[in-house]
C-alpha cells in the first residue's frame, strides 16, 4: 500500500474537549488527518469516534503509537482500537450447502473490492469443496453433530490458529457456534436471512410468506452467545407482493444476503464499525 494509514476507533464517557485532545495527539506527532467522524449517544453518555491519519511523516513508529495513545486515553476512561491499513486481515469463510454468499465474497475479493486474504474455507458438508478447489482455497470438511461438537470446534479453532485467521465469516453456515468457541474467537460475522429481530430462527421466508409481509430483509451482525441477537452491522430490505410465492421470496432474499454480507465484511475490514454494548456505530 503506497499511502498507509492508522485508524483509531474510540468510545469513552462524553466530556468537554475530547475532539481537541484526540486530534492534538495526532497533530503534535506530525500526523495528517484524512478522515474523522464522531457520534454522541446521549442516552448512554458516550462519545464515539473514528479518526484516520497518514503514517507518512508521523513522528511515532507503529509500535509506539498504542503505548503513547494509551497514556492519553486512560484519564478519559476510553476504550479504543488501533488499526493499520497495511496490515492485511486473513478471512476464513464457513459454509454449509448454499453457495451464493461464498461465490459473491470470492468474486468481490478477486475484483479487489476489499483488502484481505481468504486462505481457508470450512464446511460441515463436503458439497462446496469444488468451489474452493476452483479458486485455489484450502477446504476442510468438519461434520458437526451434537455428540462431536466440542471436538470438532476444537479442530476448527486449531485451523484458525494454523492459518492465522483474523475474521470468520459465516456465509450461510447453518450451525450454531457454541459460547465456548465465541469466547476463544469472538471475531465472527454472520448473515441472517431476515430483517432482524423479525423471524428469528429457521424457515423465515416460509413464515414471512404465511404472514403476508410486504417487505423481506437480510441482516449481517456480529455473533454473540445470544442466537441471532449480536450487534447489527448492516441491513437491507426489498419489496414483495401478493403475487410472490415462497420461491420468489427465497430468490429475492438470496440477492439481499449477498449484498448485505459483502457490505458488512467491507465495513469491518475498513475499520468503520465500533461496537458498544449490543449496538454499533458505523462510520461510512
Amino acid at each position: 500500500m503506497s499511502n498507509p494509514t492508522a485508524t483509531l476507533l474510540i468510545s469513552c464517557p462524553d466530556q468537554r474537549g475530547l475532539v481537541a485532545k484526540i486530534a492534538n495527539f495526532i497533530y503534535a506527532n506530525g500526523g495528517n488527518i484524512i478522515h474523522a467522524d464522531q457520534h454522541t449517544d446521549f442516552s448512554a453518555g458516550l462519545f464515539l469516534t473514528r479518526i484516520e491519519w497518514q503514517l507518512a511523516g508521523f513522528n511515532l513508529p507503529k509500535d509506539l503509537i498504542a503505548p503513547a495513545f494509551n497514556a492519553i486515553s486512560q484519564p478519559l476512561g476510553a476504550k479504543w482500537e488501533l488499526h493499520f491499513s497495511d496490515s492485511v486481515p486473513r478471512i476464513a469463510i464457513w459454509v454449509s450447502r448454499q453457495d451464493h454468499c461464498l461465490y459473491d465474497l470470492i468474486w468481490r475479493h478477486r475484483a479487489k473490492e476489499f483488502t484481505a486474504e481468504i486462505p481457508l474455507i470450512i464446511s460441515n458438508h463436503p458439497h462446496l469443496k469444488v468451489v474452493a478447489e476452483q479458486f485455489g482455497i484450502d477446504f476442510h470438511h468438519i461434520p458437526i453433530t451434537k455428540e462431536n461438537k466440542p471436538e470438532q470446534e476444537a479442530q476448527q479453532l486449531e485451523l484458525l490458529r494454523q492459518y492465522k485467521i483474523d475474521l470468520v465469516v459465516l456465509a450461510k453456515y447453518m450451525q450454531i457456534v457454541s459460547s465456548d468457541f465465541i469466547a476463544q474467537f469472538p471475531q465472527i460475522i454472520n448473515i441472517h436471512h431476515s430483517f432482524l429481530p423479525a423471524f428469528v430462527g429457521a424457515n423465515p421466508y416460509h413464515r414471512a410468506f404465511e404472514r403476508g409481509v410486504k417487505i423481506i430483509g437480510a441482516t449481517s451482525h456480529y455473533v454473540t452467545t445470544d442466537l441471532d441477537a449480536g450487534p447489527i452491522i448492516e441491513q437491507d430490505v426489498v419489496r414483495v407482493s401478493h403475487r410472490d410465492e415462497v420461491e420468489d421470496l427465497v430468490r429475492k432474499g438470496k440477492d439481499l444476503e449477498r449484498v448485505v454480507l459483502a457490505r458488512a465484511v467491507r465495513l469491518h475490514l475498513q475499520n468503520r464499525v465500533l461496537v458498544y454494548g449490543n449496538r454499533t456505530v458505523v462510520f461510512e
